[in-house]
């Protein structure tokens, strides 16, 4: 492997240009996570609606959806989280981490939540922008890395939502003729895509996480510094989770998702208006064009989750 950055001149455009093309490769890995979360979720839901004659409707709903605004989704997001900065998408993972977290344990034993995964899309693209930021700080072959693991990303992607086509399009009819072996595999395992969703979230958002407290400490000079922003920070998410976490109690519909989208990034706003730069404000209301692009594109999964 070789860096294609030491056989060009040393010029300021140049080295911005580089790091451009690092960060829509950050962005592109991010959003080929998405991809893959979307289109794993997709197929258990129509399994699972499939099986269940009372939400026919849903199974129609989730087939009818437009294969071919599938590369938009990706390219929408592998643009925004390229905008994002890097301080701003660690506030972001540390934020749902939590959330997670206490949703998690304030679930009944034995419980799982579909909406939980779709919720994180936004999420998981800034955790995994994160990590590779962090993992590839001050690598020789930076540019190099990130095109592989692009190109990686972008296969499981394209995999992902193959399968997803096929099972939404074959599946009803190969597994009652035992014609297929991937609907054969799915009708016999395909209970387990859950676990298997969060076994993988979970290893994802722990990596993220460490990368982003690393990430967010890089910027202190002084640990009177690192307080003054940290205490503002917990008292902020402490009282989000505590909102979140009463609010669907006292909503039905899908309203209260949205609500929460701005609630929580509104938050975030007001915080870094007093211990942020002016650039992390900006980041916050890219970051929310984000989570609402990742819900409207997940809006008919999130019904059915809702449904179920």
């Amino acid at each position: 492997m070789f860096s294609l950055v030491s056989w060009l001149p040393a010029l300021p455009g140049l080295a911005w240009g580089w790091a451009l093309l690092d960060a829509l490769l950050q962005g592109l890995v991010g959003a080929c996570a998405v991809s893959v979360l979307c289109s794993l979720l997709k197929v258990y839901l129509y399994i699972q609606c499939l099986n269940n004659p009372e939400r026919q409707a849903e199974k129609e709903a989730i087939q009818a959806q437009r294969w071919v605004l599938e590369p938009l989704h990706v390219v929408v997001l592998t643009g925004v989280l390229a905008l994002v900065g890097s301080r701003v998408a660690a506030l972001v993972v540390l934020e749902f981490s939590l959330r997670a977290v206490s949703t998690v344990l304030s679930l009944s034993k034995g419980a799982h939540s579909n909406q939980l995964y779709l919720l994180c899309q936004y999420s998981l693209g800034c955790g995994v922008s994160c990590s590779l930021s962090f993992l590839l700080e001050g690598a020789p072959h930076r540019t190099c890395n990130l095109v592989l693991a692009a190109g990686l990303a972008g296969l499981l992607a394209t995999y992902a939502r193959r399968l997803a086509h096929h099972i939404c399009t074959l599946y009803e009819l190969h597994s009652r003729a035992r014609y297929c072996g991937v609907c054969i595999l799915l009708l016999a395992t395909g209970h387990g895509i859950p676990r298997l969703l969060r076994n993988a979230l979970a290893i994802t958002f722990a990596v993220a996480d460490l990368a982003a407290v690393a990430l967010i400490n890089q910027d202190f000079l002084s640990t009177a510094e690192a307080v003054r922003f940290w205490t503002p920070l917990t008292i902020c998410y402490t009282l989000l989770v505590i909102y979140m976490q009463e609010e669907p109690r006292q909503s039905t519909g899908g309203q209260p998702v949205y609500q929460t989208v701005l609630v929580r990034m509104g938050g975030l706003f007001i915080l870094l208006l007093t211990v942020g730069r002016w650039t992390d404000v900006l980041h916050v209301l890219v970051s929310l064009l984000g989570e609402l692009w990742c819900l409207l594109h997940a809006g008919v999964m999130l019904e059915a989750c809702r449904q179920q």
